[in-house]
């Protein structure tokens, strides 16, 4: 009996332990990266709208903006500060780089980085940002379309620390 006993409890041990398996990311990748490639376009174009289609709509996704204060939680929040940003800047240009994507084993998740330079017209002057990170998850819906449920863009910091001679 105690070897049943031993050979069902390393079954079950062998079995939990066994990795998930491999499909198909290629193709999954392709399509993340298509949506990723969207929604720049639609940023560029001021489209809301569109911007809207590639989010997962309800209150579990979230966006962390440049400043500390900028957590918005739920498509609403998310939805309103495009609109506020599209209301304040024109002639959006966003070009992309450094872009890191990855899916994970069953193909229903993923992550990404990348980095963006973003130009754009505010109050009548051009301004340019370099070097923006931008990273976020995106997730398959109920329909199997990817959808983006978390962004976090920020601005890299110009820290100047430098070494100092010790001093005995």
């Amino acid at each position: 009996m105690k070897k049943v006993i031993y050979f069902i409890l390393f079954f079950l041990i062998f079995s939990a332990c066994k990795r998930c398996p491999k499909t198909e990311n290629a193709d999954e990748l392709i399509k993340v990266e298509n949506i990723l490639e969207k929604y720049i376009i639609a940023v560029e174009n001021e489209d809301y709208k569109m911007v809207e289609d590639l989010w997962a709509s309800g209150d579990s996704t979230m966006m962390l903006g440049t400043d500390s204060h900028e957590r918005l939680s739920g498509w609403n929040a998310i939805r309103n500060a495009y609109r506020n940003q599209f209301d304040l800047i024109s002639n959006m240009y966003i070009s992309v780089h450094d872009q890191f994507i990855r899916v994970n084993c069953t193909g229903n998740t993923a992550w990404f980085s990348q980095r963006m330079n973003y130009n754009f017209i505010f109050d009548s002057v051009a301004h340019s940002f370099e070097g923006l990170r931008f990273t976020g998850v995106l997730e398959k819906d109920i329909n199997a379309e990817w959808k983006m449920v978390q962004g976090h863009l920020s601005v890299p910091a110009h820290v100047n620390i430098v070494k100092k001679p010790r001093q005995n």
